[in-house]
């Protein structure tokens, strides 16, 4: 072997035989992290990757169906909480409901007073009476305002302010043409008197009374016919509904309804008015129902969903 022969090998075992520098390892990139090729396919189709994410938090700019999500999310909230809102609210806010219990307990204490007769428009009739009762005593005057404060708490918890003619806190009365006054002087939505029947026994039933259109003197009652009817139609069926009551079978020819110009605390009211006579305290069927607290609850109720639905048109 010539000398530059073994010199030539003696040069590449020695490049052989030396170690190599370290070869500088780069971390793999994860996917979609940028560079990949998913993250530029992503990028490609306008999905938002991570290199979507980074460009929003650069920006601070949401995605277009990002934030119509989100606005639709804010509307949805906004109608649920206005639902709520109104549920909240009660519905007679600003109207005004005038509950007239006949007669008045203490009247038969003064009956000097309460047969005065007073104008009615149309003629003369007493001041008012003591009414009647049923044959164990129970006088009228104590259902009447029994029904009508169960009413009134009905009705105020709908957020009507109710107004009453009397409460048991008067020496006696008020006289009839009183009574009227004070529902228009209340500028009253709805008027209802409270009553029961004292016909002969074995009639029985419920009826509402409506104001017949007159004209005399004070009376003028052509403006109030139509809308008392109204209120006492729906007085009627409510009434009906809650105390599965039958309309008098000895007046209105079975309607429940009865057209009268002879009371005074119709004929000069000015607001829509009726009487109910919730049923015959003479009769011994009758007076059982009107004697149990349960019935006049349910009777309260009646009256109060009648002049609710008058109220709601």
């Amino acid at each position: 072997m010539t000398r530059s022969r073994y010199h030539r090998r003696r040069v590449q075992r020695q490049l052989l035989l030396r170690p190599r520098p370290p070869t500088r390892r780069h971390p793999r990139p994860r996917a979609g992290h940028p560079g990949t090729a998913r993250s530029r396919r992503l990028a490609a189709v306008g999905q938002p990757g991570a290199a979507g994410r980074q460009r929003r938090r650069r920006t601070g700019i949401l995605p277009a169906d990002r934030l119509v999500h989100l606005l639709a999310a804010a509307r949805a909230a906004s109608v649920v909480l206005a639902q709520k809102q109104r549920r909240r609210q009660t519905p007679f806010t600003g109207k005004v409901v005038v509950l007239d219990p006949g007669h008045n307990p203490n009247n038969r204490d003064h009956t000097a007073e309460i047969s005065r007769h007073v104008d009615i428009g149309t003629d003369e009739k007493e001041c008012d009476t003591t009414g009647t009762a049923t044959d164990a005593g129970y006088s009228e005057a104590s259902f009447t305002l029994d029904v009508a404060r169960h009413a009134r708490a009905l009705l105020e918890a709908r957020g009507a302010t109710v107004k009453f003619t009397q409460d048991g806190d008067r020496a006696f009365g008020p006289c009839v043409d009183e009574r009227a006054r004070i529902g228009n002087s209340a500028h009253a939505d709805a008027v209802v008197s409270v009553h029961a029947d004292g016909a002969p026994a074995g009639d029985r039933g419920f009826h509402v009374i409506l104001p017949k259109s007159v004209r005399g003197g004070d009376a003028d009652t052509s403006k109030i016919a139509a809308p008392s009817r109204r209120l006492g139609e729906r007085v009627r069926g409510e009434f009906m509904d809650a105390t599965h009551s039958e309309p008098a079978d000895y007046i209105g020819d079975g309607s429940g309804l009865n057209v009268r110009g002879d009371l005074g605390g119709l004929n000069l009211s000015t607001v829509p008015k009726v009487f109910i006579e919730c049923g015959n305290m003479r009769d011994s069927k009758d007076a059982a129902e009107l004697t149990d607290p349960k019935w006049r609850e349910r009777a309260a109720l009646g009256i109060a969903q009648g002049i609710t639905d008058f109220l709601n048109g």
